[in-house]
């Protein structure tokens, strides 16, 4: 008998373990240098830093501040020396005849500017200049976008859609173009 006592108390002592661990909500989190024994003290409070007499203003690092980027930017980036070097060559190769070679200087300026309205109208023109009107408008409409606040690339933007829309036979579209940009 006395062994199915031990028995018991062995299933009893089982089961009281497996309702505290299933009965004590929260977090299985184990503090570090981590007793894993149970003790009926609870846990020490964490750390604060010291109070100061002054009164805190929250840390940039910890509370970031940080509004989202807007998709409509007040100005485009300026070009570096290498974007601004190849934009020049293009338009020589363009003055050429040489479409596809100003085409590839161009992308390759707006791999070094991809924040350029300049380099997006620059490819535009370049896009008419091969006929191809609808990557034309594309890159027009991109460059637009990254104008900003610049009423003088703004315009020249709206002009060169109006002119693409045009061409494209889109005259509602183009009247639309001309319009905002007699707007500015």
């Amino acid at each position: 008998m006395n062994m199915g006592r031990s028995t018991r108390v062995g299933a009893l002592a089982t089961l009281l373990l497996l309702a505290g661990c299933a009965g004590s909500p929260g977090s299985i989190y184990v503090p570090v240098g981590g007793g894993t024994g149970s003790t009926s003290e609870p846990p020490p409070p964490p750390r604060l830093p010291p109070a100061s007499p002054e009164p805190e203003a929250p840390a940039p690092a910890q509370v970031p501040e940080r509004a989202p980027s807007p998709s409509y930017r007040e100005s485009g980036d300026t070009l570096s020396p290498a974007a601004l070097s190849l934009v020049r060559e293009a338009d020589r190769l363009l003055a050429q005849g040489r479409v596809a070679e100003a085409i590839t200087r161009l992308e390759r300026a707006q791999r070094i500017a991809p924040r350029s309205a300049e380099v997006y109208f620059k490819l535009s023109e370049a896009y008419v200049q091969a006929n191809q009107l609808a990557r034309a408008e594309q890159f027009t409409l991109k460059g637009l976008s990254l104008a900003g606040n610049n009423t003088r690339l703004q315009r020249a933007g709206w002009l060169l859609l109006a002119d693409i829309r045009r061409a494209r036979g889109n005259v509602a579209g183009a009247d639309q173009a001309e319009a905002r940009a007699a707007a500015l």
